[in-house]
């Protein structure tokens, strides 16, 4: 059995869990918000007590292999409706920075034109300072998705380190032109 698809998820007070089996449907509620997915049909799915239960009908390579992954995309969505989730990002260059009007994030990010990136339904941006900001939402492929987006209108680039990237990341640097005749 899967060391992930085995274990229960607990779901905490204030959580609503529905399951329709016939549709291959599962709904949480939570006080952040709720999410709905679809579950592969091999998989089942049950609530007894306060726990999820994902369970397998036999041991072969398709069922073993979305066994861990429904059981996590269950307890991402409920964690993302009590908690949420989130992505720091940090912009490093000369000139860089952030700043928020409204709903809009806007980026200078050494182009001719400043970069502007809205704020959808479901997804927040909070920014700390000019160089520090965060993406917040409840649903954990979605906030991923977002930030990779914004981290994309100017990667970090690996001879000066400049541009947009998640805190903690690490850049491989390059030595460049001047380090060749060494």
């Amino acid at each position: 059995m899967s060391r992930i698809g085995r274990k229960p998820i607990v779901i905490p007070a204030g959580v609503d869990v529905k399951i329709d089996e016939a549709e291959h449907n599962i709904t949480v509620k939570g006080p952040k918000g709720t999410l709905h997915s679809k579950y592969h049909p091999l998989m089942t799915v049950k609530v007894e007590g306060n726990e999820i239960l994902v369970t397998r009908p036999n041991d072969e390579k398709q069922a073993r292999s979305l066994h861990g992954l429904t059981r996590t995309n269950i307890h991402n969505m409920v964690v993302g409706v009590t908690e949420g989730f989130r992505k720091d990002m940090e912009i490093q260059g000369v000139g860089y920075r952030c700043a928020k009007q409204g709903k809009t994030l806007t980026l200078t990010l050494g182009f001719s034109h400043p970069v502007n990136v809205e704020e959808t339904d479901t997804i927040q941006i909070e920014v700390k300072d000019a160089l520090h900001f965060s993406i917040v939402g409840i649903d954990k492929q979605e906030v991923g998705q977002f930030a990779a987006e914004v981290r994309g209108k100017r990667p970090p680039e690996p001879y000066k380190g400049k541009g947009i990237r998640y805190v903690g990341e690490y850049v491989i640097r390059k030595e460049g032109k001047a380090g060749k005749g060494k």
